[in-house]
Parts: C-alpha cells; structure tokens; sequence
C-alpha cells in the first residue's frame, strides 16, 4: 500500500518508461515512412480508430473498476481479521480461568492460544504472498525493478523460524507436515479448546462463543483464499490487453493526414501527441493490472504485513507484554 501523498511523475514516468520507448518509436517509424519516405497511404482514417478508442476505453474502465473492487474486498476481509482477533484476544484472557489452578497455568492457556493465532495469521500470509501463474509481479520487467525499492518481507523472511517463535516443537513439526498450514494451526486451536473445555476452564456457552470466533477466521481465510486463487477473469484480461494495443498501433497512423492539413513540417507533431494518447492507455492498463492481485505483494496490495503486526501487538499487550516487536513502517512509501 503507497502510504505517501501520491506517486510522482518521476515514479509513475520510470515505472511505464519502456512503454514510451515503444511507443515513441512506433510514432517516429509511422512520422519517418510518411513524411521522409512519402509513403503518405499508410495514413488511416481517424473514424474507426476513434470507434476502437470508445471501445477500448470501456473496456480500460470496466477492467480497472473490477480490479478495484478486487483490491477493496480485500481490504474489508483483513479489516475483519483485524476486529475478530481482538475479540479473540479478550475472550480467550476473559473466558479462560480455573479457580483451583495456577495464575501461571491460566496465564501460560491464554498465551498458548494468542501466540497460536499469531501464528495463524503468518501462515496465512505466507500462503497468501505464493505466487499464481496469472500473477505479474515477479513476470513484468518494470515490476521486478519496483520490488528492489521496497521489498516483500514474506520473500525474504522464512515460514518456519516465524512459526518457531509462536508453537511447540511438535505443533511446529505437525503445521509444517500439512499442505494448508492456516487450516491446521485452527484445528489445533479447537482441539485445544475442547480439551480446556473438558477440563472445565472453560464454561459451556462461552466455549461455544470461542468456537464461534474459529468459524469467523476460517471464513476470513476462506475469502482471502478466493480472492487469491480466482483471478480477473482472463478472457477479459486478454481482451483488453489485445483492444489496447490494435489501438495504440493505429493512432500515429490515424493523426499523420490530421497534422499534415495543418501546415508545412506540422506532421511531426504527430509523434508527441500519438506517445501521450497511448501512454494514457496503456498505463491506465498497466495500472489494473498492479490492482488486480491484492496479496501477490505489489506496491498497491492490501498491507497483510503489517495488519498482521498490528494485531499481534495488540493481542501481546493484552497478555500485558512489555517485549513487543515494533510496528511494520513503510519503505520508500510502501507498506507492505
């Protein structure tokens, strides 16, 4: 997520700058073979490349409005996550108690089960951050070199020391042996439950409640899931892509006999104006594109991360920890 003003012109020019390489090259050939090699029939009529624009640029919307909506449930999902855990936090500290026990022995139940949904939350965006094929952040050039700037910490980090901080050796050992490893840290949080139940630390209702809150998370996940493993629809993603670029191909040829009626030399202004109408196009393309996939670790993604370190703070001061690991901070405005 970009957590500054805007993005500038310099990043957005450097972030689409082999696009205008293309394009202006397309416009000077188109200039060159016209008004050098007077090859003046390559001019094409500016009605039907205007028709294709209208029809390109209804589809340029459609897309963008659909990646957004994307990029926006997303956000709602892991705004969820964020509530339910902090209702977990209070419900396992203020649901889970034995007079006859220890204060140690309640205390060390409570951080078991907070500790165990940490470790929830970083398998799942461990899993959430494991690229798909229909994922372009690590396939597009101008991508990789944004990634350099600020990084994916679900990259560079390692699942299994994460998860050593937060379990048991042998749940450690069980997580890492499952395909699913979210799934499973869950299914151990109800067994744990239901034997603290059994034991009677917990009452019947509210262990009811508790159970309630494992649907909750397993419904967040599952959404985040959908999100994950459904893509933008690809026949709509390739035809956009297709219509964009007939379009931007046919305009320098569309606007040679439009600049020439204007004057002697004229014709050469062809090239600016055909390099700015594509440009828009094409990076209003490319900008759905870096909305379409909200947890592959774009710069525009839903900052899993650093939700995840929020609600980890939040649930280790409940247990009234002083050692807390610091909050996640943007790099160069990216907050991952």
């Amino acid at each position: 997520m970009h957590t500054g003003r805007s993005y500038t012109l310099k990043e957005l020019i450097l972030w689409t700058r082999r696009e205008i390489y293309v394009l202006t090259l397309l416009a000077a050939l188109a200039t060159v073979l016209y008004a050098v090699i007077g090859w003046t029939w390559l001019s094409i009529p500016w009605v039907p490349i205007a028709l294709l624009g209208t029809a390109a640029a209804f589809l340029v919307g459609f897309k963008n409005n659909a990646t957004y909506a994307r990029s926006w449930e997303a956000r709602q999902i892991w705004g969820g996550i964020v509530n339910s855990s902090r209702s977990w936090g209070i419900m396992v500290r203020d649901f889970i108690h034995d007079t006859s026990a220890s204060e140690a022995d309640v205390k060390q139940a409570h951080q078991r089960l907070i500790y165990r949904h940490v470790a929830w939350l970083t398998a799942l965006r461990y899993q959430l951050r494991e690229p798909r094929n229909w994922e372009t952040i690590y396939t597009r050039s101008y991508n990789l070199e944004y990634i350099s700037v600020y990084g994916i910490p679900e990259k560079n980090g390692n699942l299994t020391e994460e998860l050593r901080k937060l379990l048991s050796t042998e749940e450690l050992s069980y997580v890492l042996s499952k395909k699913n490893r979210a799934t499973q840290i869950i299914s151990l949080q109800s067994k744990d439950l239901k034997q603290l139940s059994a034991q009677g630390w917990i009452e019947d209702l509210r262990y009811i409640q508790l159970e309630t809150m494992l649907k909750e998370f397993y419904d967040h996940q599952g959404k985040s899931e959908r999100i994950k493993n459904f893509p933008y629809p690809r026949h709509f993603a390739t035809i956009n892509r297709f219509f964009i670029r007939l379009f931007v191909i046919m305009i320098p040829f569309g606007l040679l006999k439009e600049f020439d009626k204007l004057g002697d030399n004229l014709v050469w202004l062809a090239i600016p104006f055909s390099v700015a109408v594509s440009w828009v196009f094409t990076t209003l393309d490319q900008i759905g594109e870096s909305t379409e996939n909200p947890f592959e670790g774009g710069p525009n993604d839903t900052p899993i991360t650093s939700m995840s370190r929020t609600i980890e703070i939040d649930l280790r001061e409940m247990l009234d920890e002083t050692d807390l690991p610091p909050a996640i901070q943007p790099v160069n405005n990216i907050l991952m």
